[in-house]
């Protein structure tokens, strides 16, 4: 919402005698509390008012409605709201049923940009839509952890027929206006400028019968027989079970849908509002919310984005090494059409790093993401190139090269001499401190840290690095980047391991710390899993390669000593020629489609690094043990990279986490999730396992602080001086 401005709806009456209604509230006409009250204003006053025959409901400035104000759920959750009435379950979709649906004056939907959630549900209460070819139609709200509650769960299975309805709101999945128009959701297809002289016609033609005057929630014709809508409904209530064993919202959205074909759509509608009302305070729901906020507050950063900065235009980027890490960057920029130079040091790996790239985007077009025109378009913005001489046009530069300290600091003295005096020279990487890196040039007010996380062109995130001498300007422009080439931009401090190989290094660790003590490698995965990670962490080493592994796990032994679990497992499957998932023989065993199975063989290494670091073997654990042990230590690193400034605040590294390593967005990130257990009782886990095994689980002193005044661990505090 623009400032304070609230937002609003205005009523028009033409001399054809049709009301035109439109929604303001930019800048995608969300619907605050305010445009609900004043929509049903406009409408009674419309329905009252003799000169008007019919009525025509638009958004402002090519946007019909981005859908509900999500800003305001937080008081809702909290019970904060002024607006005691919108806390009625169902209440706006009473009013959307009544006022609008029931009323004796047609309303058409002139739909452009964007109708989603509450935006679409109040089009489907409309008699007629009528759409732009490009416009988006679409039920998002399981994004969020709850259910469409303005009707949506009733109308839109009435409106493109079950299957349809599941696939948009299960995966939430928005649909164009073309595909709309052939599902049966709008009625019309028609340009932006035709678009509202178009329903304007519809809404008298409908007034005269020469159209067909629709309530959608009355409307059976697109729903299949009882029998065969229960079959239907089993099967994607099986489906969500199997893709979400931890979420409980996707199943009760089918549930209300099927309250409203058995039982009829007014008892559909009031389930709804029941379960949208119960879902809203769920944790799922709250978690999903919080990440929704953390993700957009990312780019907000103190003393740097409020300076009043505007981003340079970055017209060409090179990169350096055209490994995994180098090609998938090269990837990631030219799919948002950026010209890149990738250099290699001879012929045969820039031939392996190009072949990369092609690989990458020849898989988009086998899965009809792309076409094959624009994929040689795409891969045309990309050359290959051996020496320097290209770099004298460059606006940033991505090194990304193997960890080598004097290899980097060799690469980033040339490119000091070559490229233009504004260009950003970044560098990708994991671990090494960019101080170090940028020691032998006089650029240290534009060496910053541009680190992506495997592969690149997939994930979401993007680290940016910040030293002590890094210029506000260039951080402005790698967010701006970022954002263009659709990774979520965190800003982090310089240290080892930054924020998120920094904040996991335990996990691993905790890991094999368990393994050692006897529980089974096996259990350890599949609990890790059934909390909510993509992978177990033995499965994730296996991924990444014991090489990784030791080198990175090295950097923490060196730079963490006290609190680093050290143990020779992985060094000792190493030197039997397992190196993982590469050798098909890691802690798994793997076959020819890289199918994973567990292998009775590495029982002799665990007994082998047992011996070596002279633990005993503990009592059997339970899942949840085994998750606490394993996340609390990540927990406690976490707080000392906000203690140390190493992060702005607890959000980014809760996004971080998600979109890091996949932590499950549900549980809210990492400091959010520690924050529903509470302090006192993370502390008091912590200090029990320090006295049974040491320092590794150490709580910190930040961590202690706040058990000690029971406070949460996300809540802003006088924070030690920021690295940023």
């Amino acid at each position: 919402m623009g400032g304070n401005a609230k937002g609003r709806t205005t009523l028009e009456v033409g001399a054809d005698g049709v009301a035109l209604i439109t929604i303001i509230n930019p800048p995608v006409n969300s619907l605050s509390f305010d445009v609900l009250n004043s929509l049903k204003e406009s409408y009674d006053q419309a329905l009252r008012r003799n000169d008007v025959k019919a009525i025509v409901v638009t958004g402002a400035n090519g946007k019909f409605s981005g859908g509900f104000d999500i800003t305001a759920f937080g008081g809702l959750q909290g019970g904060k709201s002024n607006f005691v009435e919108m806390q009625k379950p169902g209440h706006v979709s009473e009013i959307l049923s009544d006022t609008v649906e029931g009323a004796r004056k047609p309303s058409v939907a002139a739909i452009d940009g964007l109708a989603l959630g509450g935006g679409l549900e109040v089009a489907m209460a409309c008699h007629a839509r009528i759409s732009t070819p490009s416009a988006q139609l679409g039920l998002p709200e399981l994004q969020l952890g709850i259910i469409p509650g303005f009707g949506g769960t009733q109308r839109l299975p009435r409106l493109v027929g079950l299957s349809k309805a599941l696939e948009m709101m299960l995966m939430s999945k928005p649909i164009k206006g073309e595909e709309a128009h052939s599902l049966g959701l709008v009625d019309a297809v028609v340009s932006s400028n035709e678009l509202v002289q178009t329903a304007r016609r519809w809404a008298l033609d409908i007034l005269a019968r020469r159209r067909p005057w629709v309530a959608s929630l009355h409307k059976t014709n697109k729903l299949e027989p009882l029998g065969e809508a229960r079959e239907i409904l089993k099967f994607a209530r099986a489906q969500a079970r199997k893709q979400a064993p931890n979420l409980t919202h996707p199943v009760v959205c089918i549930d209300v849908i099927e309250e409203g074909i058995v039982s009829g759509p007014r008892a559909g509608l009031q389930k709804e509002a029941e379960e949208f009302q119960r879902l809203l305070h769920s944790d799922t729901s709250k978690s999903l919310m919080h990440i929704f906020f953390a993700q957009r507050g990312t780019s907000k950063v103190p003393g740097i984005t409020d300076l009043g900065l505007v981003p340079r235009q970055v017209k060409k980027v090179a990169i350096l090494g055209g490994g995994l890490m180098g090609s998938g960057i090269a990837t990631a920029l030219i799919l948002s059409n950026y010209p890149v130079i990738l250099k290699e040091v001879n012929e045969k790996f820039l031939q392996s790093g190009i072949d990369r790239v092609k690989a990458n985007l020849q898989s988009r077009v086998k899965k009809g993401q792309m076409t094959r025109e624009k994929f040689d378009r795409t891969l045309s913005l990309l050359k290959g190139v051996l020496d320097y001489e290209n770099f004298r046009d460059v606006d940033m530069v991505i090194e990304a090269v193997i960890e080598n300290v004097s290899l980097k600091q060799q690469i980033f003295a040339d490119l000091e001499k070559y490229c233009p005096s504004h260009c950003i020279l970044a560098s990708n990487t994991s671990t090494i401190d960019l101080n170090l890196i940028g020691h032998k040039t006089r650029s240290q007010d534009r060496i910053v840290g541009a680190h992506f996380f495997s592969p690149a062109h997939v994930m979401p995130l993007l680290e940016i690095v910040r030293t002590q001498k890094t210029s506000p300007q260039v951080i402005v422009d790698l967010l701006d980047l970022g954002k263009k080439i659709k990774k979520t931009p965190v800003v982090v401090g310089n240290c080892t391991g930054f924020a998120v190989n920094r904040m996991f290094f335990p996990y691993s660790q905790a890991a094999i710390l368990l393994v050692e003590r006897g529980t089974d490698v096996y259990q350890i995965d599949r609990a890790i899993t059934k909390f909510g990670m993509p992978m177990g962490p033995f499965r994730m080493v296996d991924l990444v390669g014991f090489g990784v592994a030791i080198a990175t796990g090295t950097q923490f032994v060196e730079n963490f000593p006290e609190r680093s679990y050290k143990s020779m497992l992985i060094p000792l499957m190493q030197e039997d020629k397992r190196a993982g998932e590469t050798t098909r023989k890691g802690f798994y065993l793997y076959d020819d489609k890289r199918k994973a199975s567990p292998d009775p063989q590495i029982k002799k290494y665990i007994e082998k690094a047992r011996e070596v670091s002279g633990v005993s073997v503990d009592p059997k654990l339970s899942d949840k043990d085994i998750v606490e042990m394993i996340f609390f230590p990540v927990v406690n690193e976490a707080c000392r990279v906000l203690d140390e400034g190493i992060a702005v605040k607890a959000a980014d590294l809760d996004i971080a986490a998600v979109m890091g390593m996949g932590f499950p967005p549900y549980r809210g990130g990492i400091m959010f999730w520690a924050d529903s257990f509470g302090s006192k009782y993370i502390y008091s886990r912590l200090e029990e396992w320090t006295k049974l095994y040491g320092e590794f689980f150490k709580p910190s002193s930040y961590l202690a602080e706040r058990a000690t005044k029971g406070a949460s661990l996300s809540s802003a505090a006088e924070q030690a001086k920021s690295r940023l």
